[in-house]
């Protein structure tokens, strides 16, 4: 029996939860280990687990990986969410580019003061709504497919779909002018393995709260 793959990261989203999205839309089983202390994680560096001494790590395939995007583009081949040629993966390396953006905006604004944390998400929302949203309707829009990329889920839907729920946690009506992203959201969120990981209790991670914060910079001491 081929062992599950292990995801050894924070008790939060962070890097790590577009790896649990896309192994989770992939139907993939995986495990989980914590790292909720300074010590455990200078043990992963002292044994030599850390290639750049970060983390996501994920043990797959009797491998250790390490960097998010080398991880990602594995588990889209692996899982055959990369598209069907080289054309298709570019367009799948661009868009997933480009919501990693905005993802990392809002990733990096729950590390904020409180007093700047406000604007920070206004100016998140604004350039979601006026740089990286009206891209993706005009991609719907002339592709005129239900998905990104060809005809077939890909990678790049998941981590649209990702994003779009991240910046609707900041700002619900987000998608009012959106519509074909707003049909896209309802239908991609319907595939059943995708619908499965947004039910509660699930291995999906909530937004990060000032407790999650408090134990990442105790860990990583910044």
């Amino acid at each position: 029996m081929t062992a599950k793959p292990k995801l050894c990261y924070f008790r939060g989203r962070g890097r790590m939860e577009s790896i649990r999205w896309l192994l989770a839309a992939a139907g993939v089983e995986f495990e989980e280990e914590f790292i909720e202390t300074r010590e455990q994680y200078e043990k992963l560096q002292k044994d030599g687990r850390l290639l750049f001494g970060q983390v996501p790590l994920v043990e797959i395939d009797g491998m250790t990986l390490t960097q998010t995007r080398a991880i990602l583009s594995y588990l889209a081949a692996k899982y055959n969410l990369y598209g069907k040629d080289l054309k298709e993966t570019v367009r799948i390396d661009m868009y997933t580019d480009g919501t990693q953006d905005l993802m990392t905006m809002i990733m990096m604004a729950a590390l904020k003061p409180p007093e700047e944390k406000e604007e920070n998400i206004a100016l998140i929302v604004m350039k979601a709504k006026t740089r990286y949203f009206p891209a993706f309707e005009k991609i719907l829009k002339e592709h005129g497919e239900d998905f990104l990329v060809g005809n077939k889920l890909s990678w790049a839907d998941i981590q649209l779909l990702e994003a779009v729920l991240m910046v609707e946690e900041l700002k619900a009506s987000v998608l009012s002018d959106f519509p074909l992203l707003k049909a896209f959201k309802t239908r991609i969120s319907n595939i059943p393995t995708i619908k499965k990981f947004l039910q509660p209790g699930s291995q999906r991670k909530p937004p990060p709260d000032s407790h999650y914060v408090k134990v990442v910079r105790n860990i990583l001491q910044f």
